[in-house]
């Protein structure tokens, strides 16, 4: 218990940092930032207490919120996306997660792109809506939803592959 704890407590502190020291200072093109800290939600344990999880990912935003002096916009995505997540789960990995056997690094590559692209989109569309808050503006919404998308699915994905402990020697 006070390994998984322990675990869990720097990930989420080394992804804090890395979000505001690295990533927030990276626009690409102007407008295409990676938010690599949701990976923190993306791959916190299922079988945890769910509102300690919910209250983990609104402090997460909130000290991302404090930390880019960005009003609450990343906590309001981060608890959306913690708040959804077990639709995504059941979405993406079906009767596995009805299970609770979901384990991250055995699943098949398909069902973790597609479970990590659906927290992603999702949490970025409501970041940028936020941020905009301009409905005559959708398009630019969409715009940086997508593309941001594409590049903090990447980096997921990469970050998962390269820290995953290869458990099928």
């Amino acid at each position: 218990m006070t390994s998984i704890f322990s675990i869990h407590t720097i990930r989420f502190i080394v992804l804090l940092l890395v979000q505001v020291l690295i990533l927030s200072h990276i626009n690409f093109m102007g407008y295409i930032n990676p938010y690599l800290y949701i990976l923190f939600i993306i791959l916190f344990p299922i079988k945890n207490n769910r509102l300690i999880f919910i209250l983990l990912s609104f402090l997460l935003g909130l000290l991302i919120d404090m930390f880019l002096d960005s009003g609450g916009i990343h906590a309001a995505a981060s608890v959306t996306i913690a708040f959804i997540r077990p639709a995504a789960l059941k979405f993406s990995f079906g009767a596995v997660y009805e299970h609770q056997a979901v384990k991250f690094s055995s699943i098949d590559f398909g069902q973790r792109i597609t479970y990590i692209t659906i927290l992603t989109v999702i949490h970025h569309f409501i970041l940028f809506s936020l941020e905009i808050f301009n409905f005559s503006k959708i398009i630019l919404v969409l715009k940086n939803t997508l593309f941001s998308s594409i590049f903090t699915i990447i980096l997921c994905v990469l970050v998962t592959i390269i820290f995953s402990r290869n458990e099928k020697k």
